[in-house]
């Protein structure tokens, strides 16, 4: 019996994938459950699992985008599985005819060019024009009798415009995935159809470190998960959001739609890109339960696993450019989101503390919104009750009970 392979559905609004690449070869046998391929969405990269054993015939090659319900491959479940050894692999044959093919390009490369004592002469008028150009007739190939120069050789001479270095200068060509084409589009998108506006502050980190500081081993030790600086932007944002709902809102045509609950889409590169999984009502988790999901979407995306639902959604966009060294940026609004807001490094700077400079860890944070339903007022208001949480976290986000809210 052959049976005929379809793609499945990734998720909803997803009418195409691209085969990244195929797992196994044409003419394979496969074992059922077997990723057989991996597959790009515009939104993540998936495995396709073999749904029979048999012998394998594939229907379409890398790189091919192939509608959800079309045929990619055929599998012959009548068919025995082999034993032994199988038969050489194409790479094998392709080694073996290697020897031949060397040889004969050794005998190509073997014949030099015919050279007489005119070749590479200038002809007066050639000459002349060479001098005007400040070039040498070396540098010029003739294509008159016997590889002489000639006047038309010397006038469509360009002289070089930098000094030759003798280093590689090769370029490589290859087809962006189908999720990094997505993102690309997305990141225009945001561009040219929002009022998109970048407010800026600092922190200073101070408070968090030292809470760190005193109470990280016990965190760990207690819950399995580090207390990194996420969960404080987490809640963080969460207050602010329900202090200013505009933020937390999109725009849906004519519409304004606001949301009661607090979505956080955290970006995290991937192997094939940037990606955004969603830690869903994080108005309701704790500084573990956020710790928790931040790991389990972060080493998701990292192994190639994230599913499409874990990245559908998402209210408002935290993006961690501090970790590759990032000082200041504007980061761009993951539509139709209407808010996105950018960590940054943290460096130890002289601020002013009562009247006296010290010397204090801050970190600079960005908020870009989208000021077709976000106010200025707003926007600033946001940013500085973000602000505001982060300094004082055992009364803003702690209640004042640091190892209540840290579950020690």
């Amino acid at each position: 019996m052959i049976l005929e392979m379809k793609v499945p559905s990734p998720g909803e609004s997803i009418t195409e994938v691209e085969i990244a690449t195929w797992l196994v070869e044409d003419g394979d046998y496969v074992e059922k459950d077997q990723a057989i391929a991996e597959v790009d969405s515009d939104k993540a990269t998936l495995e396709l699992p073999a749904e029979a054993s048999g012998i394998i015939t594939l229907k379409a090659e890398e790189g091919d985008a192939v509608a959800v319900g079309e045929v990619v491959c055929l599998i012959d479940t009548d068919a025995e599985k082999p034993e032994g050894e199988t038969a050489p692999k194409k790479e094998s044959k392709e080694e073996e005819s290697k020897p031949a093919d060397k040889k004969e390009d050794t005998s190509k490369a073997s014949q030099p060019e015919e050279k007489t004592y005119a070749t590479g002469t200038a002809s007066p008028a050639a000459k002349k024009i060479l001098a005007e150009k400040g070039m040498e007739a070396s540098a010029v190939k003739g294509t008159g009798k016997d590889g002489r120069i000639t006047k038309e050789d010397a006038q469509q001479a360009v002289p070089s415009m930098g000094t030759p270095t003798g280093g590689n200068r090769g370029t490589t060509r290859s087809k962006m995935s189908m999720l990094r084409r997505k993102v690309a589009e997305r990141l225009v998108e945001a561009k040219n159809t929002t009022a998109m506006l970048t407010t800026f502050n600092e922190v200073d980190m101070t408070p968090i470190f030292e809470l760190r500081k005193a109470y990280k081993e016990a965190f760990k030790d207690k819950h399995g998960v580090s207390l990194g600086f996420m969960s404080f932007f987490t809640l963080a944002v969460v207050r602010a959001l329900k202090m200013y709902p505009a933020v937390n809102s999109m725009i849906d045509g004519k519409e304004m739609i606001s949301y009661d609950f607090c979505d956080i889409s955290i970006a995290v590169s991937g192997p094939k890109g940037l990606m955004v999984p969603v830690i869903r009502n994080a108005e309701n988790l704790s500084f573990r339960g956020v710790e928790a999901e931040v790991k389990r979407l972060a080493l998701r995306a990292r192994d190639g696993k994230i599913t499409v639902d874990e990245m559908t959604g998402g209210t408002f966009t935290i993006s961690n450019g501090g970790v590759f060294g990032s000082m200041l940026s504007t980061p761009i609004i993951n539509p139709p989101q209407s808010g996105i807001l950018g960590m940054h490094n943290i460096v130890e700077r002289p601020v002013a503390v009562d009247g006296k400079v010290e010397i204090r860890p801050i970190m600079y944070v960005a908020l870009s919104y989208d000021h077709r339903i976000i106010d200025g007022k707003e926007s600033v208001g946001f940013l500085v009750a973000v602000k505001e949480a982060l300094e004082s976290p055992e009364d803003l986000l702690m209640d004042n009970d640091v190892k209540k809210a840290l579950e020690l």
